[in-house]
């Protein structure tokens, strides 16, 4: 499969390539187990707003270089050093800091996950905010805040959007004692889909391919719409999704499927504008 790089930002810490109409965002610190440093916490909202902004893509992966990790968290050796900042410095002490990821930055383009090894700590915001989340067989998941004498008190939250809250509880309160395997993340809902480490990026483009069939107006609206309404009773949310589906109806794409499905062909769709 051939990829392009983006138009190039100068990232050190990650790498962000297209193929066919889906962007790859690799973490690349494969040597620290692609930790988050003050680096990469502002070379992500910039990738984030490539992505966003990039009218040829419709989906995005998410994964890490290597074997070894996906992510293992805030890079400690940077937070010790003093001189390191996460995130843009006017949001230093603020949850604004926190845009690591699509849904942090408001990029309403469908993204898979895909978590090639440990998963912990800051990295459990890929998990938590990602639509699909897939695992190698190689895959562990743990939180470690409280065995280092911190809060675990934003990615528990996120995760407790879609798993069950004993299994994040339990993974926050015994502070990476217990590491759950794929299998055992699979059950407690943290990914949906396990395979072997081989065929993970594969898996992943088989997804993304899949998707990408699909209206991308339509897929941005539909996200906006479901992680929108999380953060409403039952009445207001579903007062919001009628509100996008009224505000799309007289977007292009919702003629052309019924169109091509009358005329059995494929369907052209319109790039997503920002």
């Amino acid at each position: 499969m051939t990829s392009t790089s983006f138009e190039t930002h100068g990232f050190q810490t990650i790498r962000l390539e297209r193929r066919a109409g889906v962007a790859w965002l690799t973490l690349a610190r494969p040597d620290r187990g692609n930790a988050i440093n003050g680096v990469m916490s502002r070379e992500l909202p910039l990738a984030w707003d490539a992505i966003r902004t990039d009218p040829g893509i419709a989906v995005a992966v998410v994964t890490g270089d290597g074997d070894r990790a996906f992510c293992t968290g805030f890079d400690v050796a940077d937070v010790a050093s003093g001189t390191a900042s996460v995130g843009a410095p006017e949001a230093k002490g603020t949850l604004a800091m926190l845009r690591f990821t699509a849904l942090q930055n408001r990029c309403w383009k469908p993204v898979i996950t895909a978590v090639n090894g440990m998963v912990t700590g800051g990295g459990l915001h890929f998990v938590a905010d990602s639509d699909l989340v897939i695992a190698s067989d190689r895959a562990t998941f743990f939180d470690n805040h409280v065995r280092v004498g911190l809060v675990s008190g934003a990615e528990p939250i996120g995760l407790a959007r879609r798993a069950p809250l004993e299994g994040v509880l339990r993974m926050a309160f015994l502070g990476g004692a217990e590491r759950l395997d794929a299998v055992r993340a699979r059950a407690s809902g943290l990914c949906s889909e396990v395979v072997p480490h081989a065929r993970l990026g594969e898996r992943a483009a088989e997804l993304a391919a899949a998707i990408c069939e699909n209206s991308p107006t339509a897929l941005a609206r539909t996200k906006q719409a479901i992680w929108e309404s999380l953060d409403l009773g039952l009445s207001d949310a579903l007062e919001l999704g009628w509100q996008v589906i009224d505000g799309y109806r007289g977007h292009p794409d919702a003629a052309e499927g019924a169109r091509a499905f009358a005329e059995r062909r494929k369907p052209r769709w319109q790039p997503l504008s920002v």
